[in-house]
């Protein structure tokens, strides 16, 4: 039984006044007891690996983020990254013998259409070679229309500050989906928009024109949703969305998920990092003391169980849609975290997540882990996520040293989810924010 403290009435308090202000009534029944034999995920589960295109493949085309990155980082002295432009038939041979059946990428704007009205043959043959890789060993590609990246030449109108932006996205987008819609890939139109809008005002779209920008990413995915399912009939198409807080809804995002929930075939679902009663005193000396910490992933909390609750609210926010995990994994700095957590011991435990979600009856049908392998993020190639780390700085072969996270996922592939008995290596957070109100009133509990 939990034990009844100062801040789980707090957390009580906090739930109270998130049920009142979104109007949103108990759940009729309580969460389903905790299984004492966890059972696994089934023969149709999707595994997964991903990376994305300007962070991983290297020899970059001219792009609004090339030159944004390079004149402020490392990208300047490193621009190949890890090199997955000419190392990519290594890296998907390593995604296979994971026992993975997706993977995914982005098929990157500025390679393709250098130019208005210009394809580049040469950067299309890339995606067919890398898609002809994917086929031979047996997985699935998932492609991402829009990873944050576009062409100079659309830098130049204005971005999505630019109303003509989405006639021209939409040219690129439909050429992308008429040449690959054979080949039966999972869709992703748009990447984490929430994010992508926040990453735009930043730099190209003023704070008054947020509205607008993300107008034109509803109308870019709608009409490309509309055009996936004319060319290949029976697609699975989303966009894709970051939970970090969930019931208290990014503002970006609300202004977006509303208007395209009828054009999302699946809920495609990131998470990583999770605010609850447990990472508050942390926010808040963060906040005082050095505030741009706050948006560097190395500074909250792993929470595992976010993603139980992401689900969670992936079912009541989203009735009835399927739910992928389509991003999720751990951020180290050079391999070393201070909180001591491996990634072996991260992904099992978010696997048991997965497999309690799925036992309390919410409709998961896939996992990818984010990446395969070390990449160029967040302006740095020392914040590592991969399966296998690669040191782009000191190690000019590029060498693929997998992490221990590489056994365990062969392992949970192979069986399919984790044994039993499997018990997870840290307790549930109090209070998520997640999914308020129920993480509170009705927490998720592991069994003795």
């Amino acid at each position: 039984m939990r034990r009844f403290t100062r801040r789980t009435a707090f957390g009580l308090a906090v739930a109270s006044l998130t049920d009142t202000v979104l109007g949103r009534p108990a759940p009729a029944a309580g969460r389903p007891a905790p299984p004492v034999d966890l059972p696994q995920l089934g023969r149709e589960f999707l595994w997964g690996v991903a990376g994305s295109g300007f962070q991983t493949e290297g020899h970059t085309p001219d792009s609004h983020q090339r030159r944004l990155f390079t004149e402020h980082t490392a990208l300047a002295q490193f621009p190949d990254c890890v090199d997955f432009y000419t190392r990519y038939p290594a890296d998907i041979a390593l995604a296979a013998d994971l026992g993975v059946g997706v993977y995914g990428i982005s098929i990157e704007w500025a390679r393709v259409q250098p130019r208005p009205g210009e394809w580049d043959e040469a950067g299309f043959g890339f995606y067919d070679r890398v898609l002809d890789a994917m086929a031979a060993n047996g997985i699935r590609p998932m492609l991402t229309l829009d990873h944050w990246v576009y062409p100079v030449w659309i830098a130049e109108r204005g971005g999505w500050d630019d109303p003509g932006i989405v006639e021209a996205w939409l040219s690129n987008a439909r050429t992308v989906v008429d040449r690959y819609a054979p080949r039966d890939p999972l869709w992703i139109t748009v990447s984490n928009p929430g994010g992508y809008i926040k990453f735009e005002s930043r730099d190209t779209v003023p704070a008054n024109d947020i509205p607008a920008m993300a107008g034109r990413l509803v109308d870019a995915h709608n009409a490309i949703y509309d055009h996936i399912h004319q060319v290949q009939p029976g697609a699975q198409v989303t966009m894709s969305i970051n939970v970090a807080t969930g019931t208290i809804e990014d503002a970006t995002e609300s202004l977006i998920l509303d208007r395209i929930i009828d054009r999302l075939d699946f809920v495609g679902l990131g998470t990583y990092l999770s605010f609850s009663l447990d990472t508050l005193p942390e926010l808040a000396e963060h906040a005082i003391i050095a505030p741009q910490d706050l948006s560097n992933p190395l500074t909250h909390a792993l929470a595992p169980e976010s993603t139980y609750y992401a689900l969670h609210y992936c079912a009541h926010r989203f009735p009835g849609k399927p739910v992928y995990v389509v991003e999720n994994g751990m951020v180290t700095r050079n391999g070393w975290r201070e909180d001591g957590c491996s990634r072996a011991d991260h992904l099992r435990d978010t696997v048991y997540w997965l497999q309690r979600a799925k036992a309390d009856g919410l409709n998961v049908i896939g996992y990818t882990y984010w990446t395969l392998t070390d990449s160029f993020a967040w302006g740095s190639y020392a914040l590592r996520f991969g399966l296998y780390t690669v040191d782009v700085v000191t190690d000019p072969t590029l060498t693929r040293h997998p992490t221990d996270a590489v056994a365990a996922y062969r392992t949970i592939t192979t069986s399919g989810g984790l044994p039993s008995d499997y018990r997870p290596t840290r307790p549930p957070a109090i209070c998520s924010f997640v999914d308020l109100p129920d993480s509170c009133t009705d927490p998720v509990t592991v069994p003795r």
